[in-house]
């Protein structure tokens, strides 16, 4: 039996020409399961009851089981998902006023190690299946197409922030920032990215898929223009401090970092952003903001500055609004392009750095 959900359009022609029959018909099922959110096959009206018969034996067409669904007070809504072998995978839901991000994960666990990062707290598992990532977003989907409140609170917090109008739960761009190294598992990666640029299916540009990564240069080097979009995390501007925080640094340092971004062949439109986070009392001094400055000076690129979100299991701290404020001032009139990305899902342990907890937890209480 085929995963559904890892096919690309030209592996279901492959398959369905198999058994003799015509290539349409994958066209066919690509868009009563992507487009109409159609996943049982009896349902599919207009393929033969004979060949749906056929289909129903061939392709698994379930879904990660969502087993709880967190909804914090700013409408971000943070996603635990059964997969199949007993883990839980955990995706976000962003809203903001022009577009809704879903953060998804690419692992169980990282073997990273990032300190600032609870993930990588958790020591690696083992990597997604390219149908258990694209399972995270359909699964979303189809929790928030059909989304009824089940109490006062969400009620208030769903109507607020998505409203009842369907277009408001639209997922219109999709983050590999969750749980796990997405480059650490490129193979599954690439795939997810065909299928969810696949015009027939989930449609997504080039513009709205977001990649993002340590800084595996050897592997960013295979995610070419037009393919998605890159974002690095940096977090310091000099490689002992970047080392302390990530030991990937020891193979991959600044210079090397830097050196791939100035050879990127983006588009004017699409450079690569790094992302700094800023940890009270470590990187988060003008001085970090002056050497910051010096080392991408005339390198084309976007800043986003992410407070450090507070977790018990880090001792890390998030500096004050006004050296957030005057970090990001002062790389302004330096002519950088620089973002405050503000925090999301806080509440839920849903922000950047947060996902994961849950293992850490269970392995407290065990």
């Amino acid at each position: 039996m085929y995963d559904f959900f890892e096919l690309t359009i030209k592996n279901l022609e492959t398959a369905i020409g198999v058994l003799g029959k015509e290539k349409y018909r994958s066209r066919q099922l690509f868009k009563w399961v992507y487009n109409r959110g159609i996943y049982d096959v009896n349902d599919m009206t207009d393929i033969p009851k004979s060949l749906r018969m056929v289909f129903r034996d061939m392709f698994d067409m379930s879904l990660p089981e969502i087993k709880e669904a967190h909804f914090s007070q700013d409408g971000s809504i943070k996603f635990a998902l059964l997969l199949k072998d007993g883990n839980i995978v955990e995706s976000v839901f962003i809203p903001e006023e022009k577009r809704n991000t879903l953060c998804v994960s690419s692992q169980i666990g990282c073997r990273m190690g990032c300190k600032f990062c609870v993930t990588g707290k958790i020591g690696f598992i083992r990597n997604l299946s390219a149908s258990e990532i694209v399972g995270q977003l359909v699964a979303v989907k189809r929790y928030l197409d059909n989304y009824v409140p089940s109490s006062d609170i969400d009620r208030k917090v769903f109507t607020e922030r998505h409203a009842e109008e369907p277009t408001k739960r639209l997922i219109t761009n999709i983050v590999f920032m969750g749980m796990g190294e997405p480059i650490d598992n490129l193979d599954n990666i690439i795939q997810v990215i065909d299928l969810l640029k696949e015009p027939l299916g989930l449609d997504y540009s080039y513009r709205k898929i977001t990649v993002s990564s340590v800084g595996l240069i050897d592997g960013l080097s295979l995610i070419k223009p037009k393919v998605a979009s890159i974002a690095i995390s940096l977090n310091a501007a000099d490689d002992e401090k970047r080392t302390y925080l990530m030991p990937i640094n020891r193979l991959y340092p600044i210079n090397a970092i830097l050196n791939f971004v100035k050879g990127f062949k983006g588009t004017n439109r699409i450079r690569i952003t790094f992302e700094y986070i800023l940890i009270k009392g470590f990187n988060d001094s003008i001085n970090d903001a002056k050497q910051l400055s010096e080392i991408l000076k005339g390198t084309k690129c976007k800043i986003n500055l992410i407070p450090y979100n507070e977790s018990p299991y880090i001792e890390f701290k998030t500096p004050n609004t006004e050296t957030i404020n005057e970090f990001h001032a002062y790389l302004l009139s330096k002519n950088f392009t620089t973002i405050i990305r503000s925090s999301r899902g806080q509440d839920i342990g849903g922000a950047c750095g947060q996902l994961g907890m849950r293992y850490l937890d269970k392995s407290a209480h065990s």
